[in-house]
């Protein structure tokens, strides 16, 4: 039998709670445990209720709502937080999935519809976990030497800094792994003796076999010190530890090598995303069309692949629509070229934003790292739209 959902409502307008409160028990399947307009006594009330399903208006003071859903999320784990409000617009939707909601509801509430938005709380919350959702994002390409790896470390330090979430980086290039490189770091334990005890570290052991970089909160888990060692690693082992890290994760950033096998599979099966990089020039476009042509052999839908051109040029002699032609497949993002502030990076082992946080490349890498985080959250959001249409 499904569990029966307790209800905490924080709302300021009298009229709405009591619309809202009315259809939530008409369903049979939600109790109002406690209804507010003053927030701080909603708060309270929240952090003292364990497992609930919390609705909180955001039509007024924006910022403040924004703060309250952060702090429901970081101290009552088992709170599944529901934004509300009238007209709302795409940032706002955005802006309150990242502080912490899971889902969003529209005023006025249409009775004939509520019910599938019940059915869509019912199952969300029956499969939710404390730790929010994981997406993992991988960059890819199979063809080396294209910059995969300055993207994967620039955009994971970007996705920690905005997010504030935990990131995990994982190097997964065996052969010739560079992300700890590029963060100056020697971890005293790589991704070889983690698949060897992934069976038995709990999270608090798990985590502190990774590498933090820095006060930040970015954790990176280095390719094998010994090459020989990366061989005995399987796409099992692989399977569990990503599995292992869906668990304590915001996102996971993976560098995938440029060998293609079950490993390399194993990865990208797993990944939401996966970012195809390329640079304009013909041998590195053919590597790229060879590339679609094996995600389409895999089964990967045009949407979970990005194509990202890196240290382009404005008036290359090839056209970017030259290549959307040959690739099939739209380009999603372009990286600028700047050679001077990416090699002293590089040589530095620190992100470009460390650097120069003005400079047109570390400025791309933050837009970059919002409009992934933002289009992930409305894929989520266009899901569960999809699935209340097929209910109604």
């Amino acid at each position: 039998m499904a569990e029966d959902l307790n209800v905490i409502i924080l709302d300021k307008d009298e009229n709405s709670r009591n619309i809202l409160k009315n259809y939530l028990e008409e369903t049979g399947s939600a109790k109002v445990i406690g209804e507010f307009a003053d927030f701080d006594a909603g708060y309270d009330f929240v952090l003292r209720s364990g497992k609930c399903v919390v609705f909180v208006d955001v039509s007024e003071q924006f910022d403040k709502a924004l703060s309250l859903i952060k702090n429901i999320k970081d101290n009552n784990q088992e709170a599944f937080i529901a934004a509300v409000a009238a007209a709302a617009s795409t940032d706002t939707v955005i802006k309150t999935m990242r502080a912490g909601a899971r889902e969003f509801v529209s005023k006025p509430f249409i009775k004939s519809e509520f019910g599938s938005v019940i059915n869509t709380l019912k199952q969300e919350f029956g499969n939710f976990e404390p730790a929010q959702t994981c997406k993992i994002i991988s960059t890819f390409s199979n063809k080396g030497g294209i910059g995969k790896t300055s993207i994967a470390v620039n955009l994971a330090v970007e996705l920690a800094q905005m997010s504030k979430e935990k990131v995990a980086l994982i190097d997964l290039n065996f052969q010739l792994g560079d992300v700890a490189t590029f963060l100056d770091m020697t971890p005293a334990f790589a991704v070889d003796y983690i698949a060897d005890n992934i069976q038995n570290l709990d999270e608090e052991e798990l985590l502190k076999t990774m590498c933090r970089y820095k006060n930040t909160s970015l954790y990176v888990i280095a390719d094998p010190l010994n090459i020989d060692k990366s061989k005995e690693i399987t796409a099992e082992q692989i399977q569990h530890i990503l599995d292992a890290l869906k668990k304590m994760f915001s996102y996971i950033v993976i560098d995938i090598g440029t060998n293609i096998d079950s490993k390399t599979i194993t990865a990208l099966d797993n990944s939401d995303l996966i970012l195809l990089i390329a640079i304009v020039n013909l041998p590195a476009i053919r590597s790229t069309q060879r590339c679609m042509e094996l995600f389409d052999k895999l089964g990967y839908s045009s949407d979970k692949i990005k194509l990202v051109l890196n240290r382009y040029l404005e008036n290359e002699d090839i056209k970017t629509s030259d290549i959307e032609e040959v690739v099939k497949q739209k380009v999603y993002w372009k990286i600028p070229n700047n050679y001077l502030t990416m090699m002293s990076a590089i040589n530095k082992g620190v992100p470009v934003n460390e650097i120069n946080p003005e400079s047109n490349i570390a400025v791309n890498y933050k837009e970059f790292a919002g409009k992934l985080s933002d289009y992930l959250i409305t894929q989520k959001l266009n899901k569960n739209y999809n699935q209340r249409e097929l209910t109604i």
